[in-house]
Formats: C-alpha cells, structure tokens, sequence
C-alpha cells in the first residue's frame, strides 16, 4: 500500500501545489500570509547548499587575504598571545588550499561517524523493519494514547531520517479517520512529531553523530583537546521525547482538534475516505517479535559488559563516564540495529544470503550521496575558516562586545536559540545551517567558557522547533496534498495556521525547561553541563 500511496500523493502533490500557487484563499493578504510569502521568496534565492558553502569558502578566501596584507591581529584570550589573521591568497595559503583539501574532507570529523551509522540504520530500514516499527506502535495503541502514539512514533520515527515524514502524517490520517476523528488533525499531530521533534530520541541517532561530529571538528580549533560525543545531549534530549509527547497531545486535542471541529467526508476525495489502513501480516509481526528478542539479547551482552564494577567495557577507573563504552557508542550501535535488522530480514524473507546484507547497505548509502557532496565543501569552509584565525578573530570580538554589554549567561544564550530558529526558516538542512553558525558561535561562546555540547543543544532546540512551519521544507508540499485529499479548501494557511502552535509552543516550552534544566545545574549528556571549567 504505502509505495503505492507515495508515488499517487507525488504525483497529486505536484499539481496541488500548482494550483495552490494560484489559488486566491490560500493568498489572503494577511500580515503572516505576507511573512511566509516573503520567507519562501527570500529562501527560494539562496544558493543550493553546496554552493552555499563554495562562496563561503571564495568569501573567506578573498576577506582573510585583504585584513590579513593589513597585517590585523588580535589577542588570544586563552593563551595571552598574539595572533594574526593568515591570508590564503598567499604562498603558504594556496598551498595549504592544495595540500589539505583531501584530508580536510576524510578527516571531517562528520563524515565517518555518520556512514557508519547509516550501515546499521539504513539497513533496518531498507529491510522494512522501521516501517513496521511505525505503524505498529500507532495502530497497536488504546484509543485515548492514539495522539500519544502518534506523535512519539513520529519524534523516534527520525531514527530513519526522512522516511518517518513520508509513513507518520498518511497513516496517521488514516487512524485518524477510521477513529471518527478528522483526519488533519492526525496529519498535524504526525507531522509536528516528525518535524518539530526531529532532534530528539530515547537512542543516539544519525543526527546526534552528525552534529556532536562539525561541534568537535569546529571547537578543536580553539582547544585541540575537546571532544564532543554524539552523547552529550542524550540526558536532555531522552528527557524531551516525554515532554514533546506530552505537551504535542495537548496542543492537538486542545487547540487544533476544537478549532478544526467535525470532519464532513463530503470535503474528501473517495479515494482516501474509503481507504483502509493495511493490517500487519503475520509474518511481518512475527519478524518484528524475532527482532525485539534478539534486540534483548543484543542489550543484555551490552548491560553484562557495563554494569558491573569489573565490566570490561568500564574506564581504567571503574566508571562510565571515561570509558570505552561512551567512547565507543558509534560502533555499539551500528551493531544493534545490524542484529534487529538481520533478525527481521530473515524471517521476512528479505534476506535471504550473506550477501544481501552488504547490498541492502549499499542501497542505503546511496541516499547518503547528496550529504557526502555536501560535506566535501563544508569540510573546506570550515578548515580555511580555522587556518586562516577568521573564526577565532570574530570568536574573540563576538565574545568582548557580548562582555562589555554585560549579555552574557542564559539570556544570551537564549537569543542564540531565537537566532536560529529564525535561521531555520530560510535553511531547512539542519546539518548545514550547523555547519554556517557552528564556526562563529562555539568559538565565541567557548571564549565565553561555556560547553561547545550545551551550545549545540540550544542550537538542536531552535532548528527542530521550526521545521514545521518553514516553507522551505521539502515535504510541505507533499504534506499540503495529503491535507488537500482529506479537504479540498485546504491550502498554505490551513497548514501554517495549525502547525504554527506546535513550532511557537515547543520553542517556548522548550527553552523554559533549558533555562530550568540549567539553573539546577544538571547534566545535559554524560558528565557535560553548561560551563567548561565548572
């Protein structure tokens, strides 16, 4: 059913959104119709990413050359000593262009932390075991934790990155339906879990190697020994599936369900209101059993190695915190979901020899290409950004001027959160707007000694709280159309006016428990809080 369902709602989303771009109720001249018009008019003329970073890279190339024959210098707080900017158009800086470009791009910190965990993820997925997951956990759920269902499966459903916004919003439409309850609100109730709780998760994900990967790549060029691991943010991150749940199934059955109202299938196309939510199979629940048992075993072997005092996965001083066991998380999981992901290949006759392993990973890598491209130029941004001392010169000024206006602590911190939600909407990739404010703000805030990890996460808050509301959302379209079958007088507004209490209250909720969450001075991650020399 479901291939079926993407490739039909492809194909009536690309004429929708024709009509809809012409279509005079969609285009009220209201004062936030205006605003999204203007955001999607301004986003629209950006560069692609990868461009993106290609003039960035000619930009710092060209202003690192001219402050640095100004002979510019500045003083390094840390070590007291004086640094100049170092001009790239010279002997020394075409040849570290020449010299570092590979190494720049094999030794992006990123790169391999997040392949490797696309071997395991993506081959539960291509298996069909998160699909599987999904739709269990939604169909399987009580009918009062319906919303509930819905909107956790979706905040864990980006285990498997982009497919959770192509599975969560139809299907829970569906449920939705059958339940007697309208449809759209199932699709915003999806579509706010999946988008504006991207970020988190009760696992390490993709997104906590991508990110904690550019966090350490940039911060190492202020402090060479800092790390920062994909679980520096778990503690809060865990903490914030729960309060997503339950803070998205208030504002759906609160405010977007009374203000939708009753749902008249007359409004509908037949061809969803008498569609029927594919059961699944025997063999398919049988797969996802044999799965959760070998999943135990799998985390049973870990829990043996780990908690005991003597565990073998322990530090040399018998604690967690400096241990194999979090310095080697990455490969920890890859092999969980090869054994869950096999587990449920086999008895679904998906695998069926040792080399269709190998080929199911191979397919999965080849959604990572447009990233691997990406990356290439982003590891060169970067670098030439850190060699050339740009990012520790504007670091350093960044940080004095925040000083001397006495704007420091929490409040400067949250206006870095409102910065970058703004931000958010006119760059959706998260990854890349990371990697755009990543090298000036850990830099100035690490200057300011706070923890590039608690940088990041106020950075993870803001750019998963507006994903749902920036036009520039790649499956705002399809979502659009989705919402266009269940009613046909649904258009830009329908959909902007019912997620945009999901992006403004997450965002709000979620800086008030960042400012809590601090203020009591607990851990964000493993042995990381606010301040590096805490």
């Amino acid at each position: 059913m479901l291939p079926l369902f993407k490739e039909q709602l492809k194909t009536f989303a690309e004429k929708e959104v024709c009509d809809l771009n012409n279509s005079e109720d969609t285009r009220k001249s209201t004062f936030f119709m205006k605003i999204l018009d203007w955001i999607e008019k301004m986003g629209n003329k950006l560069p692609h990413p990868f461009m993106l970073f290609v003039y960035l890279a000619l930009a710092v190339i060209l202003i690192s050359s001219i402050i640095g024959w100004f002979g510019v210098s500045f003083e390094d707080p840390q070590s007291g000593e004086t640094v100049a900017i170092r001009p790239l158009l010279s002997v020394s800086g075409l040849e570290y262009i020449l010299s570092s470009m590979l190494d720049n791009f094999t030794g992006f910190a990123p790169l391999g932390l997040v392949l490797v965990m696309m071997f395991g993820i993506g081959l539960a997925q291509k298996v069909g075991l998160m699909e599987t997951f999904m739709k269990k956990t939604i169909l399987q759920a009580p009918k009062r934790f319906v919303t509930y269902a819905v909107i956790g499966t979706g905040i864990l459903g980006n285990l498997a990155s982009d497919a959770a916004f192509v599975i969560i919003p139809p299907l829970a439409a569906m449920v939705f339906y059958a339940l007697g309850r309208h449809p759209l609100v199932g699709i915003a109730a999806g579509f706010a879990g999946v988008g504006a709780g991207f970020t988190a998760n009760v696992m390490i994900t993709g997104t906590d190697a991508l990110l904690s990967g550019i966090s350490t790549e940039v911060a190492q060029t202020v402090n060479p020994d800092i790390t920062v691991s994909p679980v520096d943010n778990w503690y809060f991150m865990l903490f914030s599936v729960l309060m997503l749940m339950i803070i998205g199934a208030w504002i759906t059955e609160r405010i977007i369900e009374p203000r939708l109202g009753t749902y008249d299938p007359k409004l509908g196309d037949s061809s969803v209101t008498t569609e029927t939510v594919e059961k699944i199979t025997p063999e398919k629940n049988r797969a996802l059993r044999n799965a959760g048992i070998f999943g135990l075993i799998y985390a049973a072997i870990a829990a043996i190695l780990i908690v005991p005092s003597n565990g073998i996965l322990r530090g040399e001083d018998g604690g967690v915190l400096n241990s194999p066991f979090l310095s080697n998380i990455i490969p920890i999981i890859l092999f969980f979901f090869i054994t869950v992901a096999i587990a449920y290949g086999v008895t679904v006759k998906a695998i069926k020899k040792p080399g269709d392993v190998p080929d199911f990973m191979a397919s999965a890598m080849k959604d990572m290409a447009g990233y691997i491209v990406l990356i290439f130029a982003a590891s060169q941004f970067i670098s030439y950004f850190g060699w050339t001392n740009l990012s520790s010169f504007l670091a350093v000024a960044g940080a004095e001027t925040l000083i001397s206006a006495d704007f420091t602590g929490l409040p400067v911190l949250v206006g870095f959160i409102l910065l970058a939600a703004v931000l958010n909407l006119f760059i959706f990739s998260g990854s890349a707007q990371w990697a755009l404010m990543a090298p000036i703000f850990i830099p100035m805030f690490m200057y300011l000694d706070y923890n590039p990890a608690f940088v990041q996460l106020a950075y993870r808050i803001a750019d998963s709280s507006t994903n749902v509301i920036t036009p520039l959302n790649p499956y705002v379209p399809m979502v659009l159309a989705l919402m266009k079958r269940y009613d046909s007088r649904s258009g830009f507004g329908t959909l902007f006016s019912i997620m945009l209490p999901y992006a403004l209250i997450f965002l709000g909720i979620w800086i008030a428990i960042f400012i809590i969450w601090t203020l009591i001075g607990l851990p964000i991650g493993p042995g990381v809080d606010m301040y590096l020399n805490s």
